[in-house]
């Protein structure tokens, strides 16, 4: 089955969901473990994600995509980080990518890239972040310099997932001068094959070791005006209009890695015995296991709300979206650790995977911006002069995922 944007009933979308989970089922979660011992990137597993529809969900259907919402969206990466968390994750970021593309790209971008992206022919990268500029993302340094017909890049960007192996990078950069702020970033579409593109060693990393991670480095590299995502000076407003799709996908990644966890901890509990009855007879465990529960379904409702957000074009969609990322990734990293505990010493041996996921869930509340700036980002929301009427409405306005 090919996923489509057609999603008009309960049937429908349990449809997709099925054929996601299937692929997830059979193309991630039997090679996880491996994959991470051996940090092996799963280019082919994605290429048949890509046949699928799982190279640009939200991409429109016109330009290539499968054209699916936001609450669509998050649901099906729940599904496959239960796979795996890594891959599901990878996913994400390729997904903002080709999103970028589609949204502020002109003909010639679309025609280019998108189809390679949706069908995952190629894959895509995500270069905002550098070494001296993480949270603080209006502070980039990278230059793209007007050179005639073309612009000129130097620079570093740090943490890029993917790097080495994408056909294509978007890439923010500084075209206005140092003092500029966020009013002199551009955003450019860089190819692999540029001359003047190198990358970093592979980083060492806690977790997400199926796939790669390097420095990307420009080194007086020549891109065609062309090249140019949107408008002058609108790299900034491009970058962050990303993130609101890409902090409600890490978070539902964090979703389906915990509740992958917590489902083998219920199993785990039911059939270990200690002290002469199974753990599960004990009222501390049955407390544990009913606390994880409701903690994973208060986040997905948050993430749904963030998603029903996003789609209804809301004007708090923002502030939902960093709620929604901020709660379920602090619920998903916590309920895969207590999953651990759960596990006792088994929990700590890679065999069982469960210290797998709680390396990977450990940095979904880093990226996509850290969960302390998700906090800054609700909490200037509500002391602006409308912002606790704006929110109150909000909820008054979107009873169903309020």
């Amino acid at each position: 089955m090919t996923i489509t944007a057609t999603v008009t009933t309960a049937e429908e979308r349990e449809a997709i969901l099925g054929a996601v989970r299937e692929y997830a089922e059979t193309e991630l979660a039997p090679y996880a473990i491996e994959r991470d011992e051996k940090h092996e990137f799963p280019r082919e597993a994605l290429r048949r994600g890509g046949e699928l529809g799982l190279g640009g969900i939200y991409v429109r259907e016109e330009s290539g995509g499968t054209g699916l919402g936001r609450v669509d969206t998050v649901a099906i990466f729940e599904e496959l980080a239960k796979g795996d968390p890594t891959i599901a994750a990878y996913i994400s970021i390729h997904n903002m990518v080709a999103w970028m593309i589609d949204t502020y790209g002109d003909d010639a971008q679309r025609s280019e890239w998108i189809e390679k992206l949706a069908a995952m022919t190629e894959f895509g990268s995500y270069c905002l972040t550098e070494p001296g500029a993480g949270s603080d993302a209006a502070a980039i340094a990278t230059s793209a310099r007007r050179d005639g017909d073309e612009y000129v890049l130097t620079g570093v960007k740090q943490f890029i997932s993917g790097a080495g192996e994408s056909g294509v990078y978007v890439v923010i950069a500084r075209t206005g001068d140092a003092d500029s702020g966020a009013r002199g970033i551009s955003a450019f579409l860089v190819p692999a094959d540029a001359d003047g593109l190198s990358f970093g060693a592979l980083e060492k990393k806690m977790g997400w070791h199926a796939q790669p991670t390097r420095q990307v480095i420009f080194d007086g590299l020549r891109v065609p005006a062309s090249a140019m995502l949107g408008d002058e000076g609108r790299g900034f407003a491009i970058a962050m209009s990303a993130l609101n799709g890409g902090r409600l996908n890490i978070a539902a990644c964090s979703l389906g890695g915990a509740q992958w966890a917590l489902d083998r901890a219920v199993q785990y509990v039911q059939e270990r015995v200690a002290f002469g009855e199974p753990l599960a007879e004990k009222q501390s465990i049955l407390f544990t296991i009913a606390d994880m529960r409701t903690e994973l379904q208060a986040a997905r409702l948050m993430v749904r709300d963030g998603a029903q957000a996003v789609d209804d074009e809301a004007p708090d969609a923002t502030m939902r979206c960093a709620m929604a990322k901020r709660f379920a990734t602090d619920a998903g990293f916590n309920v895969a650790n207590q999953a651990l505990q759960l596990h006792g010493g088994y929990g700590y041996l890679q065999d069982y995977g469960i210290e797998k996921v709680v390396r990977d869930l450990r940095v979904h509340q880093i990226l996509e911006g850290t969960n302390e700036i998700m906090r800054l980002i609700v909490g200037r929301e509500m002391l602006r002069p409308a912002g606790s009427a704006s929110m109150r409405s909000a909820a008054n306005e979107h009873p169903r995922s309020a």
